[in-house]
């Protein structure tokens, strides 16, 4: 039976409106900078290097501290917390675009990223304070689960659109408006919460959090780049040791971490789900870019605006998500969002090198979109339900972290998969013979170098490359989507039978 509980009013939902800004844009910097590069570079002239830090430093720092800030939002006040970090973010933004020097950007992105891991977890947090009733929550929680999941979808495609006409700083600029309107608005619709009995803030478990985060991601990115290596491998067991050091100092009087809200039916699970839904998003996204560029020809930014429809499947699955866990048991509607993905993902098995697989990915990416929306809104509900009140800060961090180190972990392990088993495999058999050793590793690396290559081979020979290497690429994605899909089934599969709760 549902119980109504003190049911949200107009300022409640226009408050709802100023969190969804927030949401919108931190999602949205992880991947507006994706056409920026060669602008960025020109100008600025960052090495190989300091341009991996402009592109990646930003989702470093948000993910390292998102437990931390959560936790810190629980103590000292979400709403104190989010403004607070909408000035931060504002700023770093005009010295983002207003950067002179590549060590400059790479700052820049650095206070984004502190800024960032302030606001995520706050609006989640406020929004479990502002809706107590059950529906109504659910509901609020889809439509900032959409912002959130949207942002990065239109990053690209806002990124494309201004550099098509402006200069690359503008990029940056987009998110002053909105932060200015969330720190007028704010105190005025946001009510402030905090945990009535916050402890002591442990410096040292966050220092721990991030010590654990920040080497996992560094050396998951690496296994994607580069393939593997010794030192994204160290980084990878260092991050884990700090993890079980981190982990071990919660079980002392006072924790940073409650670790017993895992205990919970459905939270830990419902982590899980989300976890393993932004692994196959992360991982599926890689391949579906590249094939919309590299096999079909699509410039980036008519690439970027297929993206759209996924968009829009991602708002029908979040507005799905409440409506029939109302009616059904929330681990079977999960269960049922997961199988939609993994349909979808199979969907885009039958795309090939031709410009008719434009059809299936788009379509399979669309339905893929509205069954993990669905999932994704459902999860992040479950847990602000299952944690108290004064610890719904430290739950959002925890639900963000997940889906953070899920998409990173796609990233990494199916392009491993699609790039470095299959792809490689079957371009190097269809390499010409003679060809210098350089031009083969590139060609090897990427599809995109492969394409280079064979531009510079004479007719037969380049055309045969050309050939290969986009069936190499379509192979290589079929197989990831496989593997993926059937991480999906897994995940249904475990939702199902382990999370028995019912909506209170």
């Amino acid at each position: 039976m549902t119980v109504m509980t003190d049911r949200a009013g107009v300022r409640q939902w226009l408050g709802l409106a100023v969190l969804v800004l927030p949401a919108l844009l931190v999602a949205m910097d992880l991947s507006i900078l994706l056409f920026a590069v060669p602008f960025l570079s020109a100008e600025l002239q960052p090495t190989g290097g300091q341009l991996l830090w402009i592109m990646d430093v930003y989702g470093f720092l948000l993910a390292g501290l998102l437990v931390t800030m959560g936790t810190l939002g629980d103590r000292i006040g979400r709403r104190k917390l989010l403004v607070a970090g909408g000035v931060l973010f504002g700023l770093a933004s005009v010295l983002a675009a207003n950067a002179t020097s590549p060590e400059l950007l790479i700052a820049a992105r650095v206070l984004l990223g502190v800024g960032g891991a302030t606001l995520a977890p706050s609006t989640l947090a406020l929004i479990r304070a502002m809706f107590q009733n059950a529906t109504q929550r659910a509901t609020a929680i889809s439509v900032w689960t959409a912002a959130f999941a949207g942002g990065a979808v239109l990053g690209p495609v806002l990124g494309g659109l201004l550099l098509e006409n402006f200069h690359w700083g503008t990029a940056f600029l987009v998110n002053v408006p909105a932060m200015l309107l969330l720190v007028v608005l704010a105190p005025v619709l946001l009510p402030e919460s905090r945990d009535p009995r916050p402890g002591r803030f442990d410096l040292f478990s966050a220092l721990l959090s991030l010590l654990a985060m920040l080497p996992v991601i560094y050396g998951v990115k690496r296994l994607a780049t580069d393939g593997l290596g010794w030192e994204p491998l160290a980084a990878i067991v260092a991050g884990l040791a700090f993890g079980l050091w981190f982990i071990g100092r919660q079980q002392r009087p006072d924790p940073m971490l409650e670790l017993s809200l895992f205990r919970t039916p459905g939270f830990a699970v419902a982590i899980l789900a989300a976890t393993l839904t932004l692994f196959a998003i992360g991982g599926i996204t890689l391949f579906t870019a590249q094939y919309l560029q590299t096999v079909l020809g699509y410039r980036p930014f008519v690439a970027a605006l297929w993206g759209l429809p996924v968009f829009l499947g991602m708002a029908v699955g979040t507005g799905l998500g409440p409506a029939l866990a109302r009616r059904f048991r929330p681990g079977l509607v999960i269960a049922a969002g997961l199988l939609v993905g993994a349909a979808g993902l199979l969907l885009l098995t039958t795309a090939g090198v031709d410009r008719g697989g434009l059809t299936w990915v788009v379509t399979g990416m669309t339905v893929m979109a509205v069954g993990l929306g669905l999932v994704t809104a459902l999860a992040n509900d479950l847990v602000l339900a299952a944690a108290p009140p004064e610890r719904a800060g430290a739950a959002s961090a925890l639900s963000e972290t997940g889906t953070e180190l899920g998409g990173a972990l796609g990233m990494a392990i199916l392009g491993s998969v699609g790039i470095g088993l299959v792809y490689r495999t079957e371009v190097t058999a269809a390499l010409p013979p003679g060809l210098p050793a350089e031009a083969a590793a590139a060609a090897k690396d990427t599809p995109a170098g492969a394409l280079a290559v064979a531009a510079e081979l004479p007719g037969p020979a380049g055309a045969a490359l050309t050939e290969a290497a986009k069936q190499a690429f379509v192979s290589g994605m079929h197989v990831t989507v496989l593997v993926a899909a059937g991480v999906l089934v897994l995940a249904a599969v475990l939702a199902a039978a382990l999370v028995r709760v019912n909506r209170p």
